[in-house]
C-alpha cells in the first residue's frame, strides 16, 4: 500500500507537466470545432442583448433549431423572427427562470413541441445596481432567483436527458464580477459568485459522464441596455466588450469544449493579482481604475 501511494506521489508532478505542455500544444495548434449541425439549443433570456447575439452566432454555425425563453414576447418574437429569416428553425416560450414551476412546466412543452435540448445556455440576468442598504428587498430576491436558483432549475429540468442520450452542454454567462465584485451591484455580484460556485461543481462532477460537459463564460463588462450609464475610469484603456464578441466566444467555447472562458484574456492577470497582492493593493487598484465609483452613474434598462 505504501509503494501504491508512493508510486502514485511521483506520477502526480509528471501528469500535470505534461497536462499543461498539452495545452499549450492544443493553443498553438488549430483546433477542430464540434458540429452543431444536429444540437437542439435552448437560450434563456434569449430575446435581447448577449441572447440575442447568441441566437445569430448558434444559427450562424449550423444549430439545427433554437429555442428561446425570456419574459417579454415582443423581444423573444423579434429574435425568433430574424433567426427564422436566416434559415434555421426557431421558437421561443415566455418563460421566467426564476419560477421553479413556471420552469418545470416550459422544459415539458419543449421536448413535446421540438424535442431533446442538448445544448441549455443560461443566460438570462437582472441587476438591481444598488448598495444593500439601499436596494428593495424583492428586488434582492429577484437577483438570486433569476441569476442563480434559475440555473438550477433549467439544469435539473434538461440535464438527465442529456445524460440518457450522453450528449449534451451546459453553457452558463456569467461575470467577472463573479471573482472581483464592486460596490453599487451587491446583488449582482453575490448572484455571479454563488452561480460561478454552481457551475464550478457541476463541471467537476459530469467528468465521469460521458458526451456531456459545461462552459463558463466570465466577461468584463458588456456594452448592453443591462448596465447601461455604468461609467470606468480609462474607458480607452478597458473598453466595454461587444455582445456580438462575447457571443462569438461563447459559441467558440461551446465547439472547442472549453470548460472556463475569461475575456477579455487581461482579466486572467486581474484573478492572479487577486490571489497574490495584499488587501491594501487591491484597493488601490479598484480606487485608480474606478470600479468603486463606476456604478454611481448606472441606470440600467429602461
Amino acid at each position: 500500500m505504501v509503494w501504491k501511494w508512493l508510486g502514485a506521489l511521483l506520477l502526480f508532478p509528471v501528469q500535470m507537466v505534461y497536462l499543461v505542455v498539452k495545452a499549450a500544444v492544443c493553443i498553438l495548434l488549430p483546433a477542430r470545432l464540434r458540429d452543431l449541425s444536429g444540437e437542439n439549443v435552448l437560450i434563456t433570456g434569449g430575446g435581447r442583448g448577449i441572447g440575442r447575439h447568441l441566437a445569430r452566432e448558434f444559427a450562424k454555425r449550423g444549430a439545427r433549431k433554437i429555442i428561446l425563453w425570456g419574459r417579454t414576447e415582443k423581444y423573444l418574437k423579434e429574435t425568433t423572427e430574424e433567426i427564422r429569416m436566416m434559415g434555421t428553425e426557431c421558437h421561443y416560450l415566455i418563460c421566467d427562470v426564476g419560477n421553479r414551476e413556471e420552469v418545470y412546466q416550459q422544459a415539458k412543452a419543449v421536448r413535446e413541441k421540438v424535442g431533446d435540448i442538448t445544448i441549455l445556455v443560461n443566460n438570462a440576468a437582472v441587476v438591481h445596481g444598488k448598495s444593500l442598504m439601499d436596494s428593495d428587498d424583492d428586488a434582492l430576491l429577484k437577483s438570486q432567483h433569476i441569476n442563480t436558483l434559475g440555473q438550477f432549475w433549467t439544469t435539473k429540468a434538461f440535464l438527465p436527458r442529456m445524460l440518457e442520450l450522453q450528449n449534451g452542454h451546459i453553457v452558463c454567462l456569467n461575470s467577472v464580477l463573479a471573482l472581483s465584485a464592486i460596490p453599487g451591484a451587491i446583488d449582482y455580484c453575490t448572484s455571479k459568485a454563488s452561480s460561478f460556485a454552481f457551475m464550478e461543481s457541476l463541471t467537476l462532477g459530469l467528468l465521469d459522464c460521458p458526451g456531456v460537459n459545461a462552459t463558463t463564460v466570465l466577461p468584463f463588462h458588456t456594452s448592453t441596455e443591462m448596465f447601461q450609464g455604468m461609467r470606468i475610469r480609462f474607458p480607452n484603456l478597458f473598453p466595454p466588450l461587444k455582445p456580438e464578441t462575447v457571443a462569438r466566444r461563447t459559441v467558440e467555447a461551446v465547439q472547442l469544449n472549453q470548460a472556463f472562458l475569461l475575456l477579455p484574456w487581461t482579466m486572467h492577470v486581474l484573478v492572479i493579482l487577486k490571489s497574490i497582492l495584499p488587501r491594501s493593493a487591491l484597493e488601490e487598484i479598484h480606487k485608480f481604475s474606478g470600479s468603486y465609483t463606476c456604478m454611481n452613474t448606472f441606470k440600467g434598462r429602461t
